[in-house]
């Protein structure tokens, strides 16, 4: 119960306020940002939120804000169940809660509550200005894991194809003159995430979620793409220069500059063409590209 006559919108966000200060309900009530929306003191709690018959204002607030807490770090388990298993439940909550407690949800939507984890998790990795040779490596692992389940989160909810069913595949492609095809560019779906990793993570990923338990892996450069088909995500593991190709794909390069971009000194041309463009045709095949457009010449 309140005892101060409050509208509901500012009561609201006052009390969101207060409950995520990390040095707790009456630090967070004597905030500036918490007076901006209603301007009490700490000791004048109970001017808007009432005693109960056991507990007072504070001590109201101080509970319904660990249940706050607890119920978001519950979401976050759900949107990284792979990093949850990496890690395990009790180092899992402490990072989980020290994210939230330092980033304190804005939307009122979930979709975006998970969406600083990576970042946060980079940031406050132990000895960062360490090199990278001298430092545990285990932290980059947990980044990368973050990353990877962050992005696969973005496909599975964001915009995607399905319905659509004029994509380019391979034949539309193949039936293009070589020659108009070099100047083509490629628009890829808007639900294509490409990513590098320092770590395997997909190997990983893929095995926790076949219910096996893996060990740690090995640090190795590792390139990835990521779609949705049919309203699956789907994980393509790519090598380097697949992944460059398809970065300059998705740059805005025509094809002919996207393979010229990747090449190697001494490289036959025809032969690196003709590796682009199965690779190309391969990929459209697999629904990635949303349309054709080519340069005027």
């Amino acid at each position: 119960m309140t005892t101060r006559a409050i509208d509901l919108d500012r009561l609201q966000r006052w009390m969101q306020t207060v409950i995520v200060d990390r040095d707790g309900v009456r630090a967070g009530a004597a905030s500036s940002h918490a007076r901006r929306h209603i301007d009490l003191a700490p000791e004048q709690i109970e001017e808007v939120i009432g005693r109960s018959r056991a507990l007072s204002g504070v001590e109201r607030l101080a509970m319904y804000g660990r249940s706050y807490f607890a119920r978001l770090v519950e979401c976050l388990r759900a949107e990284f169940p792979v990093l949850l298993h990496a890690l395990g439940q009790q180092l899992f909550d402490l990072f989980a809660l020290d994210y939230l407690q330092s980033n304190p949800p804005s939307s009122h939507t979930l979709h975006h509550l998970g969406e600083g984890f990576c970042r946060h998790l980079a940031e406050t990795r132990p000895n960062p200005s360490t090199p990278q040779g001298y430092r545990e490596s285990w932290p980059d692992f947990v980044i990368d894991l973050a990353a990877l389940e962050r992005a696969f989160s973005e496909v599975f909810d964001g915009p995607g194809v399905e319905g659509k069913t004029n994509l380019p595949d391979s034949r539309s492609l193949l039936s293009i003159p070589p020659p108009q095809l070099l100047r083509a560019r490629l628009t890829p779906v808007p639900c294509l995430r490409l990513l590098r990793f320092r770590f395997p993570v997909n190997m990983y990923f893929q095995q926790v979620r076949r219910r096996v338990n893996p060990e740690l892996p090995q640090a190795a450069d590792t390139f990835l793409l990521i779609t949705r088909w049919e309203y699956r995500v789907a994980l393509h593991d790519l090598s380097r220069r697949q992944y460059d190709l398809f970065s300059a794909l998705a740059a805005g390069n025509s094809v002919g500059s996207a393979i010229a971009l990747t090449s190697q000194p001494g490289e036959d041309n025809q032969t690196l063409d003709a590796q682009a463009l199965r690779w190309i045709c391969d990929w459209a095949e697999k629904g990635l590209f949303l349309a054709v457009d080519f340069e005027l010449s």
